[in-house]
């Protein structure tokens, strides 16, 4: 098994868990960043798991802000704090991005009101920016106290037992874009909410022999596009890992004027936030509109799915594999010493996974610098097997049987029409 890899255990009742002066070791738990499906479903699993290990969990509300703001920003959890939450969207202890955290001033503010409740453990849940975040903080940590010791917020002794931040992380964000995890918390929700848009869209596409144009989140990668794609029978594609080349808009023309002689009705056509051409420039859902209209004369519509693809309930992987996680979270913030480098809960071959946390954030962010770079291999690459392996088996579904000669030069001539 992998150096990484756990297996999942049942959390056993134990005397609580007591610092050296007798306290209940307590955990605080934020969400930050963008919102994601199932992360309610994490947060309910953190609490029970540090519950029942005998510490005490503590919800940091509005995600960092919620720590700079201190006083009801930082509430004690019990475990009928998080019942009836495992069917909702979105983040019961609500989530936000704080500009003030990212200043000295605001992270002394948030280590002061954390230490007000003794808590020197965490679990984030969020994405590469927060968790980047959230080991900035950690590393700053010791000479946060020291200051708020010297200025007298602090007594020296709360100061002496709390002299390490303990972190770890769980990536919530449906773009699924960590590297090195088979899938991210909220993402198959997304993608379910996606296909049903998409299986909507394509009963009136077919009524009236329409193409359509739909926008799916991903700014740097290209998931939840493919695998509409893929999911959705659509006819093309554009991600942000593999842009296409010189003459792209003449070859997506092509493809659907085939689809179109051969058989089908409708036509779709799927475009990542995040989509560029080679060189950089982007490609939008409303380009691709006008691209279809000046030169195959479609009549094509353009829907941009935005917040509705984080939106709704989470789907059943969603809860479960989120509880895993939760679960695993917790054992780790736990059992982990002021020595350990800090880890990413993930899912990955189907067991759960610690991976180490800024090597993969590293790796994740370096794949916008790959295609920057114009490695778009290297970085297919570093999506794993099954993205470059979707890629291939979309493009064998979705490209039709050769046209005859007669049909191809009804295309040109089409293209060479004045609209």
């Amino acid at each position: 098994m992998d150096q990484h890899a756990t297996r999942p255990e049942p959390t056993t009742s134990q005397e609580a868990i007591l610092t050296p002066d007798g306290e209940r070791v307590r955990v605080g738990i934020l969400t930050s960043g963008g919102d994601a499906q199932g992360m309610n479903a994490a947060v309910r699993a953190v609490v029970r798991a540090t519950l029942r290990m005998g510490a005490q969990p503590y919800a940091v509300m509005e995600g960092w802000a919620g720590a700079v703001a201190g006083g009801d920003g930082i509430r004690p959890l019990e475990w009928d704090s998080v019942g009836s939450i495992l069917h909702k969207g979105g983040t019961i202890i609500g989530t936000a991005r704080s500009a003030e955290f990212r200043e000295r001033s605001g992270q002394l503010d948030a280590a002061a009101h954390l230490l007000e409740h003794g808590i020197d453990r965490l679990v984030v849940i969020g994405g590469d920016g927060s968790l980047t975040g959230t080991n900035e903080f950690r590393h700053n940590w010791p000479g946060l106290v020291d200051e708020l010791v010297a200025s007298g917020r602090v007594s020296p002794e709360v100061g002496a037992a709390h002299p390490a931040l303990i972190v770890t992380g769980i990536v919530g964000s449906i773009d699924n874009d960590l590297v090195g995890a088979d899938m991210t918390i909220g993402t198959d929700s997304a993608l379910h909410r996606i296909l049903e848009a998409i299986d909507d869209i394509s009963s009136t596409a077919a009524s009236h022999q329409r193409t359509f144009v739909v926008e799916v989140m991903g700014r740097h990668c290209g998931y939840l596009a493919l695998m509409a794609a893929v999911a959705g029978g659509c006819d093309y594609v554009l991600v942000p890992e593999l842009p296409p080349g010189e003459g792209w808009e003449e070859d997506m023309c092509l493809k659907l004027h085939k689809g179109r002689q051969a058989g089908r009705r409708e036509s779709m056509v799927i475009v990542a936030e995040g989509a560029t051409d080679r060189e950089g420039n982007r490609i939008t859902a409303e380009d691709v509109r006008v691209i279809l209209k000046d030169r195959l004369g479609e009549d094509a519509r353009v829907t941009i799915l935005g917040h509705v693809q984080r939106g709704g309930q989470p789907s059943a992987y969603d809860r479960w594999m989120s509880t895993l996680l939760g679960c695993a979270a917790a054992r780790e913030v736990l059992t982990a010493t002021t020595d350990s480098e800090p880890v990413i809960i993930a899912e990955r071959h189907n067991r759960i996974h610690r991976l180490p946390m800024m090597e993969q954030i590293a790796a994740t962010r370096a794949v916008k610098d790959l295609v920057a770079a114009q490695d778009f291999e290297g970085a297919v690459a570093a999506r794993g097997n099954s993205f470059s392996q979707m890629l291939s088996i979309f493009e064998t579904m979705s490209t039709p049987p050769e046209l005859d000669p007669a049909a191809l030069g009804e295309l040109h001539h089409e293209a060479a029409a004045p609209s």
